[in-house]
């Protein structure tokens, strides 16, 4: 838990994330649709302190009860906390201060953060401490950064700092909240540095949920490396399927508009169909999606993998949706999804 600390403090959260059409071509110039889940989040609490300091998560204190504990937590968590990229994002933040002639007064600061977000199943964990840690230094420094480029300082901390393959579609969806088209042309990146991004009503959503299986918890590089590799070579299979990918975003865009829900289901199974044909998702991702469809409901990757996102009909279907996946290990939730 976040201790209790004077005045002034700042109080500043960012939540989980789903891609809910044309991920993973947000890192390839393609399309795609996220809305942010409010049932999870991160919150970083920042105050005026002597020295700068990043206090200790529970989840960075190399404490364990036992071996198992260790390694139950590590399966679950990873090898990294959230020192390291509250660090990084600090590091990235003054370059980008330097970069636009900000200059930030010489003050010191403590930072804390805690999360809740299920770790690396693809729901934007880690970008979401770093989103909020952003929002944090602003206000505290006074400095104003419009949201899509608080999105691009976000990935950049991870990918310059840290050395992480990623997206825009996270840190925008995090930037923004709410549901957001976003388009990643390439012309628009390089002219500008950012996509068009649309805010969409999330009363246009249909019965969504979310369901995750914290067994499978794994980095996002692990599906993304070998992806990346075969579109940089120009891999016609790759690349033709990013084209799809952007396109599915696009209709699905049309089908929330018209509210055309039959299509829109089409569309969300046909994503993760098509990643199927592309790598191995692995036995127990395949089940997860298998058993949501098996009760009528529509099921693809809400990230990377370890977690799902689809549609279902009525009460009735949810109740069965649930059933089927607890035997699975699988919590299943309806996401809350405000701007």
């Amino acid at each position: 838990m976040i201790r209790e600390s004077a005045k002034p403090v700042i109080e500043t959260y960012a939540y989980a994330r789903a891609g809910f059409l044309g991920n993973p071509s947000d890192g390839y110039f393609g399309k795609t649709i996220a809305f942010s889940v409010r049932n999870f989040r991160a919150r970083v609490i920042l105050y005026p302190s002597a020295r700068l300091e990043i206090k200790l998560a529970k989840a960075d204190l190399p404490i364990f009860e036992n071996l198992e504990e260790l390694y139950s937590v590590t399966r679950w968590r990873g090898y990294y906390g959230g020192i390291r990229i509250i660090q990084a994002l600090m590091v990235r933040f003054l370059d980008f201060c330097r970069d636009h002639r900000i200059e930030l007064p010489d003050r010191n600061f403590t930072i804390e953060y805690e999360s809740n977000i299920p770790q690396r199943l693809g729901l934007g964990g880690s970008s979401a401490i770093i989103t909020a840690a952003l929002r944090a230094l602003m206000q505290y420094y006074d400095v104003i950064i419009p949201p899509e480029i608080q999105a691009n300082v976000v990935l950049e901390t991870e990918t310059r700092e840290l050395g992480v393959p990623a997206g825009l579609q996270d840190r925008v969806i995090q930037a923004f909240e709410g549901l957001v088209y976003m388009d990643f042309a390439k012309d628009l990146l390089d002219a500008r540095g950012y996509g068009e991004y649309q805010r969409l009503d999330p009363g246009l959503l249909p019965n969504v949920y979310l369901a995750y299986r914290t067994s499978l918890s794994e980095g996002t590089e692990v599906f993304h490396s070998d992806l990346k590799s075969r579109w940089l070579r120009g891999d016609p299979e790759v690349v033709e399927a990013m084209r799809t990918w952007a396109g599915y975003a696009e209709e699905g865009r049309e089908c929330l508009l018209r509210r055309d829900y039959r299509r829109l289901n089409e569309l969300i199974n046909a994503n993760f169909d098509l990643r199927t044909r592309l790598y191995d998702v692995g036995k127990g991702n395949l089940e997860m999606v298998q058993a949501a469809r098996a009760v009528g409901a529509t099921a693809k990757f809400a990230g990377s993998g370890g977690a799902i996102v689809g549609t279902y009909e009525d009460d009735a279907m949810f109740e069965r949706l649930t059933g089927a996946l607890a035997p699975l290990g699988v919590a299943v939730i309806r996401p809350r999804v405000t701007q």
